[in-house]
Order: C-alpha cells, then sequence, then structure tokens
C-alpha cells in the first residue's frame, strides 16, 4: 500500500508512460509541474492552446522541445473541446486543466456526446500526507460539490474508495464528518451519515468500512476518539473525510497545505478517466503529485 506522497510518484514511475492531455496549457505552474513529469517519464504531453504563448513559456523550462506536441487552437472553449476529445478516443490519454475557468473545462467534459461521464457525479479528491499524521488522508470534497445530497455523498465515497484502491488500500475505513459526532435532528449532515452507515453494512456501498458522524479531531485522533467514548471501530482512524459541504473541505485542505505543510494531490474522480484540475494558488509539487496521481489512477482504474 502506498503511504507516503514519495511513494505515490515512485510508483507512477514504474508504469507504463502515459499520455497527458493539457487544456489550455499557457501557464507556467501548470508547465513547470509537466516538464517534472515528463523528465521523470511519468508522461507524454500533448498541450492544446496559444501554440506561441506555450513555446515561450517552455522554452525557458526546457531544451527538449522536440518531446512535446503542441496544437495551436488559441479559443479556450475549442481547446477543452479537442483536449477532451483526444482523452475520450485513448484509453492510456487522461486530462489537466491549464488556464482556463473550471466551468469551461468541464462542460467539455461531462459533453454526452464526446465527453467523459459515467453514471456517477464527478468528485474532487485530495490526497493529503501531513507530517503530524502517521498516514495518508483522503479528502472529498472541497472543489466540486457545493451541497451534496445523501446519494451525492454515496457517490462521492464511491469515488473517493477507487482513488484509495488504486493506491492499494483494499478497504478504507470512511468517516462522514459533521461538526458532531451525535445524531442531531437539526443537522442534516448527522442525519445523511447515518444513513450513509446503513448503506454500507446492507451492501448498497461496498469497498470500504463507512462510520460516523465524526467531527474531526474523533475522526482522525484515537485518544480525542477514545476521550469521548465513542465506540464506532473505525474512530481515530480514517482514511476518507466526507466532508458536508464545500467550504467545510475548502477551508480543511487550505489549512493542511498553508498552516500545517502537507504534501497534497487531487484529481477529479467519477469520470472515464482522471481529470487533474488543481487551484492557480496551488505549488509546482501539488500539481506534479497530481499528475502522478491521475497517471497511477489511470493504470489501476
Amino acid at each position: 500500500m502506498i503511504t507516503t506522497i514519495a511513494d505515490l510518484v515512485k510508483r507512477a514511475t514504474t508504469l507504463p508512460t502515459k499520455t497527458l492531455v493539457v487544456a489550455c496549457a499557457a501557464d507556467e505552474h501548470v508547465l513547470e509541474a509537466v516538464e517534472e513529469a515528463r523528465k521523470k517519464d511519468i508522461i507524454r504531453p500533448i498541450l492544446i492552446g496559444d501554440k506561441d504563448a506555450i513555446a515561450t513559456i517552455l522554452s525557458n523550462l526546457t531544451d527538449d522541445l522536440d518531446s512535446y506536441q503542441i496544437h495551436h487552437q488559441p479559443d479556450d472553449e475549442q481547446a477543452c473541446i479537442d483536449a477532451v476529445r483526444l482523452v475520450h478516443d485513448h484509453a492510456d490519454y487522461f486530462l489537466m486543466k491549464g488556464l482556463v475557468g473550471t466551468s469551461t473545462i468541464l462542460r467539455a467534459a461531462l459533453d454526452k456526446e464526446y465527453g467523459l461521464r459515467t453514471k456517477n457525479r464527478i468528485s474532487h479528491v485530495s490526497v493529503m500526507e501531513v507530517p503530524t499524521h502517521p498516514k495518508l488522508l483522503y479528502m472529498s470534497d472541497g472543489a466540486m460539490n457545493i451541497a451534496p445530497t445523501l446519494d451525492e455523498k454515496r457517490q462521492i465515497i464511491e469515488n473517493s474508495v477507487k482513488i484509495a484502491h488504486a493506491l492499494g488500500n483494499d478497504n478504507p475505513h470512511v468517516g462522514i464528518i459533521a461538526a458532531v459526532e451525535k445524531i442531531n435532528p437539526k443537522m442534516d449532515a448527522t442525519l445523511d451519515a447515518e444513513q450513509l452507515v446503513a448503506m454500507n453494512k446492507n451492501g448498497t456501498i461496498t469497498g470500504c468500512t463507512v462510520g460516523g458522524p465524526f467531527a474531526i479531531d474523533n475522526a482522525i485522533n484515537k485518544q480525542a476518539a477514545l476521550h469521548k467514548g465513542i465506540t464506532d471501530p473505525i474512530a481515530g482512524d480514517v482514511d476518507i473525510l466526507v466532508m458536508p459541504r464545500i467550504e467545510a473541505g475548502n477551508v480543511f485542505y487550505k489549512t493542511m497545505m498553508f498552516l500545517a505543510n502537507a504534501k497534497s494531490a487531487s484529481v477529479i474522480a467519477g469520470a472515464t478517466r482522471p481529470i487533474v484540475l488543481t487551484s492557480r494558488a496551488d505549488s509546482m509539487d501539488s500539481k506534479f503529485y497530481s499528475i502522478a496521481l491521475g497517471a497511477l489512477v489511470l493504470e489501476l482504474r
């Protein structure tokens, strides 16, 4: 089982090289990450966007321009369509967002004709290595689903579990996060947790063990769980944190990154191929780790 971000990258370097298609690729930090992944033979890059702008950035990053395919398409919407079509048509291709609005690339990715739809709702999954925590933490959703319903949370769990399985965790512990660890009729997050646990027990949700509701402390800290007398067998030992709303996930992610010195890799799951979609504020390292995660998930999906 992969237990660190370094292990994740190392594993990605041992796999057959994948092709990464970057939509609207004229972004310096994105191309820095792409070049790092190319040098490690994780990916072959295809870049779609304004050719002159892309070439100008690349010329400052590498002397090996021949390793890049650049497709000139200065229109952002069409560049996203072209990128998605390429990924749709090739089983060993995956997608990355460059300098373009998230809504634009997702509109192309979810097109019924040429897109990357599945029966599941797409969701954003982050894998984090936190210096003060003994194992990788998975978190969803801090970027895509604003106020997920009960059934959307089920799909978020299923997407997250597939990512955990790709990293070798065959039975991840899924914690449904709320403000408290007791069922409260006035708090929808706790009611959802109760039903999601029941879905896991009756076989609707498989491949994992679901527990909750948990407050964040007793989800990830065994002593906090023991102190509060929580008897759920996965209390304090959760792998996947399922957040109640986008605000909770977004705040947790950015707190881990900017205050806890975490390393992270993130992809959009629930599509036919992984989609690397990172924030402009994410570091080059996070973007590189996310490319490695995308390649790993593509190989082992």
